[in-house]
């Protein structure tokens, strides 16, 4: 919602101002699909220039999450706190027989599949159990299983900024091609020297277009919408990062529900469930 809000504004404001100071959208309307094929479509060509397939798949999916915003909601985080809390109680009491059953096969787990959207992330999933099956092979050592979780976190964070790092590369590149386009307007123009002034006067506008153009798509909507796609894959982020304090703070031997109060302390403050909401969720995955 807020990014077609903004869309809006920014159209507004500057077709508006455009119009309100006694411009006229005539030659801005003929020039426009040109330049903007010539543009726009140097930039996409430059972006698959610079990117594999799956980094174009990455791109296109960003654009989803530039509009839909971040991946986890409240619930989400209560959900989270939950499957921890009922893998390291499980673990605590039972010991790790018990929960090698649920590690091993989660799409069978009666835990895991308490918790739907949690299971259609295969990351969230693999980084649990990977790290609980560390645990079972005796590696105890919380330093060292922060260290490996650390690397996971850093290398999926890595690989799932790309898409917002190929927006941004296409904004910067945006500006210099709407240059390009103004030149190839200016060499048109003068190859026409020995027309009328009105004439060149008209030519060279729509020549001007093409700057304006590549600076308003860079700094009006590309370059927002890569900042906003960065945003939104960092605050998901932080839902992988409380997987680890959790796990990492039953490794020292706290409780279990030592444990996910810890990691509802990284919970995002505005996603962070209450302590009493917290309370409630895990006396609700016990029943269940």
């Amino acid at each position: 919602m807020f990014p077609i809000i903004g869309l809006v504004v920014v159209f507004g404001m500057v077709f508006g101002g455009f119009m309100l100071a006694g411009g006229h959208f005539e030659v801005i309307i003929e020039a426009a699909p040109m330049e903007f094929m010539m543009i726009f479509g140097s930039a996409v060509g430059a972006m698959i220039i610079s990117n594999d397939m799956h980094g174009l798949k990455g791109v296109m999916g960003g654009f989803g999450m530039v509009m839909s915003g971040p991946k986890w909601n409240k619930k989400d985080y209560s959900d989270l706190l939950a499957l921890l809390f009922q893998l390291t109680k499980l673990m605590k009491t039972k010991g790790v027989v018990a929960l090698e059953a649920h590690i091993e096969k989660p799409n069978e787990s009666p835990i895991f599949q308490k918790y739907p959207k949690l299971c259609k992330d295969h990351f969230v999933v693999d980084f649990i159990c990977d790290t609980l099956r560390m645990m079972t092979m005796n590696l105890d050592d919380p330093h060292q299983v922060e260290d490996a979780m650390e690397k996971q976190i850093e290398k999926h964070h890595h690989e799932a900024l790309h898409p917002a790092h190929a927006l941004q590369g296409m904004a910067d590149g945006l500006p210099a091609l709407g240059i390009v386009a103004a030149v190839l307007g200016i060499v048109k123009t003068m190859g026409a020297i020995n027309e009328p002034p009105e004439v060149l006067g008209l030519m060279i506008g729509k020549a001007l277009v093409g700057t304006f153009l590549g600076v308003f798509l860079a700094y009006g909507i590309v370059g927002p919408m890569a900042s906003r796609l960065n945003s939104v894959i960092e605050h998901d982020a932080q839902f992988y990062k409380i997987i680890r304090d959790v796990l990492v703070a039953h490794l020292h031997g706290n409780a279990a529900q030592v444990s996910v109060e810890i990691g509802r302390g990284s919970v995002p403050s505005s996603m962070q469930p209450s302590f009493a909401q917290l309370e409630e969720a895990l006396a609700t995955a016990a029943e269940g």
